[in-house]
């Protein structure tokens, strides 16, 4: 339901796709990795597979039936998303018999749900809308049946809500919790007509195990989970290429936003599926806490003061920094050269951190510069220099997927760097070993489906 167009190929890539075979997709020939789903191969091979429980984010799952396809000498409908290609396979994507059992899919989902579309909050980027324009279906024709999901909206979350009348249950945000943020928050409860997302014990978002990283939001096919700017604001007009400056993690993000000039504002904030460090994926503070951006107390224009006591006054560029050149030259001037520094947040880029260095040595003629970045993490460095030879980290995040045992010394990846945490709890999934030495009992010792191997309460 996103506004940026990535191209979603239905299931992941396989692991391990050395090996190559050659398939045809309505008279299409195209070659892909041994393992890769049928889905997946046909639109490797540009022929776009109806789907709804299906994206390239998660595991194949199977459960829509809207992805069911023609393969020569098999019997049957198989879904393209979890049938794997095989050397020589010929597959068929369209037929009067595929159109048919794809309307009657369409058709069942329709009839429960509601189709006010123009007031949706998803309006223009619902997936379910899209399948049913593909395949001619307007309306339903089961007419006069009361809807089996007349629950009330969940809008205790602050930042976004979820509407279970807009929900098809195709559990892609149940899978997105359990799979790529590692939280297991959410589940379907029910069975049949009576099936239904629920958060944690069937409780409020809030009052759930939920940790508000999106992923649910950003893997939803309709409106059922929606974020509250974009039903504030409305949708984003374009987006713009950034880098979440939180922690040190560096996840990519799309801004997106609508207006121009100064009257531009952002919608909301999508992580980057070509992020190179969260591949798509985000928590809580780079997802939704973007609203010092346009907050009504954001400082937007010079002022000063000159004393505690006064009122802050409003002026020019010109006047502002002349006023701060006047009073560091005094200061000087009255307490000698060595009396005036300066230090950069840790959240400043480096050129800007290059910047205030040259600032003070050219200009203040001191060397009086720091940054609270080695305040904070100087103990770090010192070890990692006389331990690895380097200060810095020597590995990509992506190397914990191969890692066999990690050992977390004092740090609480959990708080500290979640979309990192996200990416460790995955790797420890998979059953590689995990030793923590800190005295306190951080989240990792013991969480939804990992416990750790070692606790050293050094």
């Amino acid at each position: 339901m996103y506004a940026i167009d990535y191209e979603d190929f239905g299931t992941p890539a396989p692991v391990n796709g050395a090996a190559t075979v050659t398939v045809e997709v309505d008279g299409r020939p195209v070659t892909v990795p041994d393992g890769t789903s049928v889905m997946r191969a046909a639109a490797l091979a540009g022929v776009k597979v109806p789907k709804l429980c299906a994206t390239d984010t998660l595991k194949a799952f199977g459960s829509c039936r809207l992805c069911l396809v023609e393969i020569e000498g098999r019997k049957g409908y198989p879904a393209s998303c979890t049938t794997t290609v095989a050397a020589g396979m010929k597959i068929r994507t369209q037929s009067d018999k595929l159109l048919q059992l794809r309307r009657g899919v369409i058709d069942l989902y329709v009839s429960d749900h509601p189709l006010e579309c123009a007031s949706c909050p998803a309006q223009g980027h619902c997936e379910l809308e899209d399948m049913a324009a593909a395949v001619g279906i307007t309306g339903s024709s089961y007419t006069g049946g009361a809807m089996h999901r007349p629950m009330p909206k969940d809008e205790s979350n602050p930042y976004f809500a979820f509407d279970p009348q807009l929900c098809i249950v195709c559990s892609r945000c149940v899978r997105a919790c359990d799979e790529i943020q590692g939280t297991f928050a959410l589940t379907i409860q029910g069975r049949g007509f009576g099936s239904k997302v629920a958060a944690s014990q069937d409780q409020p978002f809030l009052d759930s195990e939920c940790v508000s990283c999106g992923a649910c939001i950003e893997s939803c096919p309709t409106g059922a989970l929606t974020e509250k700017s974009i039903i504030g604001l409305g949708q984003p007009e374009r987006a713009l290429d950034t880098t979440c400056a939180y922690c040190g993690v560096g996840c990519g993000f799309k801004a997106e936003v609508r207006g121009e000039g100064a009257d531009v504002e952002v919608v909301r904030m999508t992580p980057d599926r070509a992020g190179k460090a969260n591949h798509g994926h985000a928590c809580i503070k780079g997802r939704f806490a973007w609203g010092y951006a346009t907050h009504s107390d954001r400082v937007l224009k010079p002022m000063i003061r000159k004393t505690i006591r006064d009122e802050w006054r409003e002026v020019s560029w010109e006047e502002a920094i002349g006023y701060a050149a006047s009073e560091i030259r005094r200061v000087q001037a009255q307490y000698g050269r060595d009396s005036v520094g300066g230090i950069t947040s840790s959240r400043c880029t480096n050129e800007e951190t290059f910047l205030v260095q040259k600032l003070v040595r050219a200009a203040f003629g001191n060397n009086n510069v720091d940054t609270c970045a080695r305040v904070c993490h100087s103990p770090t460095g010192y070890g990692l220099k006389n331990t690895l030879g380097e200060s810095a980290g020597t590995q990509a995040f992506d190397s914990v997927m191969k890692a066999d045992v990690v050992m977390i010394i004092g740090a609480n990846p959990t708080d500290g760097h979640p979309v990192f945490a996200s990416q460790l709890k995955r790797r420890l999934r998979q059953g590689a070993k995990l030793i923590i030495a800190d005295p306190r009992e951080i989240a990792l010792v013991r969480t939804p489906h990992i416990e750790a191997d070692e606790h050293l309460q050094l």
